[in-house]
């Protein structure tokens, strides 16, 4: 059975030293323009993957991957009702073994009543772990930050976060994994372009 499951993101699965752990919940935090989306889909690739989303059409999403070069036939993209999270755990169900499970964004699940929330996350992460699965959820840091969001950082196994940085003409983004439970925090900062790939510029970072 497979124990680290890799992002597709090379010099961050050689810091994680191998990817993420099998049965973990990752929040990937990040600004609503920072163009996050294509890090999820880099994380995609990289194995069978279902992406639900309580927000985006699936053919939106869809047509974004086939624009991007991303669209393969083990990534399943599929809508869910905004008010009913427990839809991502009757599909967690189906979830074939070793794969993604991706939600984008978490918002709408964030606002739920708080016994709901804490109900709806540890369910998940039985889910995963019952699927030899991982998740990713889709945290969007913009002007008004849901009030579970700190639930949902204390709930996930692992917290990547993405800042973004405006330097005149350039925009640069950098990734941070702060919380890494049952494993090493990263001390580096990764940095990014995200423009239709997923590129790590090495002469910023630590290798």
């Amino acid at each position: 059975m497979t124990d680290r499951f890799e992002t597709g993101i090379e010099l961050l699965d050689r810091k994680l030293r191998g990817g993420v752990p099998r049965g973990s919940l990752t929040a990937v935090l990040a600004p609503p323009a920072s163009q996050s989306e294509l890090l999820l889909y880099e994380i995609a690739t990289a194995r069978p993957t279902l992406y639900v989303s309580p927000v985006r059409a699936a053919d939106d999403v869809d047509a974004a991957m086939v624009g991007l070069r991303r669209a393969r036939d083990d990534i399943v993209v599929t809508s869910v009702d905004p008010t009913e999270p427990e839809m991502v755990l009757r599909l967690l169900e189906a979830l074939p073994d070793a794969s993604t499970l991706v939600v984008d964004p978490m918002e709408v699940f964030e606002a739920l009543p708080s016994a709901r929330y804490w109900s709806f996350l540890n369910d998940l992460r039985d889910g995963l772990d019952a699927a030899n699965a991982v998740g990713f959820l889709h945290c969007l840091n913009g002007r008004r930050v849901p009030s579970q969001r700190d639930t949902t950082e204390y709930v996930a196994d692992l917290v990547f976060e993405l800042s973004t940085e405006r330097r005149g003409d350039v925009v640069e983004n950098f990734l941070t994994v702060p919380k890494f439970r049952g494993g090493q925090a990263l001390e580096d900062v990764i940095k990014l372009t995200l423009t239709t790939d997923v590129d790590v510029d090495v002469s910023r970072n630590i290798v």
